[in-house]
């Protein structure tokens, strides 16, 4: 059963006369009533609907007006509408069809016709409410690292060129930070690859949860993760990917990973800077910090700014 329906006319009585067929057909459980399209509109943007039935000649604004509102409002743009009309003009049916009508219903109506008319096009909107989500999960899906739930390289690569043509037009600075699990392979050569899994889904975890939530997180591609963050200073994004290393740091597990220490090496690259004039660049920089972490022993920050690396103690190297 559909949840609501507006029923918008500047007749009471024929308002009235509706809710009971409806009603008695058990196709609502919940209706709202609106005397023009005016106050129909307001109605509906404070409690979207499933469905509107509209009369189409009505004082203040109309019904077709109503639909023209209703198409330039991406929030209640999909919502079916019957337009309900006394005029047998063939002219004005076409116009509302045009303007996004999904049907016409002559006055005065028959009960019956009516309810049938409503099942149909509500059986549409509920076909086109799933393919919509199926659509969305699949999207979901195909961006998404089915191992830890970050998002996967392919979208990575998308928002990080998103992110760099922004970056560009508003002259701000993009930070990327390219971690590193540390001796990762002597998990899974110990443990096996299930263990070795699970480091993987708790390091995303701590990944993430040092983040905002317009901040970017990926799995690169094996032990490798890759946090963009718009809008961030080079202390900043030093400061942010050291909060990450000690949180992993920081990490327990159970079972046989229980006293295992896990620990990341990150590199991190500003864009732009007179060295990095592209993604490529500003991959490869951070890539080349993430070499210099490795070197100097593990569990560390090394900046990349202008091929100057640094260690996280601002030493330059």
């Amino acid at each position: 059963m559909a949840d609501s329906v507006l029923i918008i006319d500047d007749s009471e009585a024929v308002r009235e006369k509706i809710i009971n067929i409806l009603e008695s057909h058990d196709i609502f459980s919940r209706f709202y009533q609106a005397e023009d399209g005016l106050d129909g509109f307001k109605k509906l943007l404070a409690s979207p609907v499933d469905f509107i039935l509209c009369d189409l000649e009505m004082p203040r604004m109309d019904g077709f007006k109503f639909l023209a509102m209703l198409k330039g409002r991406q929030e209640v743009a999909d919502t079916p509408v019957i337009i309900i009309t006394g005029n047998e003009d063939r002219e004005l049916k076409i116009k509302g069809l045009e303007q996004g009508a999904c049907d016409f219903i002559t006055k005065p109506f028959d009960p019956e016709e009516l309810v049938a008319r409503m099942r149909v096009h509500l059986k549409i909107k509920h076909l086109q409410d799933d393919l919509r989500r199926s659509n969305e999960l699949l999207l979901e899906l195909s961006n998404t690292d089915h191992l830890t739930g970050l998002f996967n390289r392919r979208f990575l690569m998308e928002a990080l060129d998103k992110e760099v043509q922004r970056s560009l037009r508003k002259n701000g600075q993009i930070a990327l930070l390219l971690l590193d699990i540390d001796y990762f392979k002597r998990i899974n050569d110990t443990y096996g690859h299930l263990q070795g899994d699970v480091v993987l889904q708790k390091v995303a975890i701590h990944i993430q949860k040092e983040l905002r939530n317009y901040d970017i997180a990926a799995r690169y591609g094996g032990e490798e993760f890759v946090a963009v963050l718009p809008d961030t200073s080079l202390k900043e994004a030093y400061n942010v990917a050291d909060r990450i290393r000690l949180s992993i740091q920081g990490m327990h597990f159970a079972g046989s990973l229980s006293g295992e220490r896990i620990t990341v090496s990150t590199g991190v690259a500003i864009f732009p800077s007179p060295s990095i004039a592209d993604i490529d660049g500003l991959l490869r920089a951070a890539d080349e910090a993430l070499y210099r972490a490795k070197e100097q022993g593990r569990n560390c920050v090394v900046i990349n700014k202008d091929n100057i690396i640094q260690k996280k103690n601002g030493e330059s190297q």
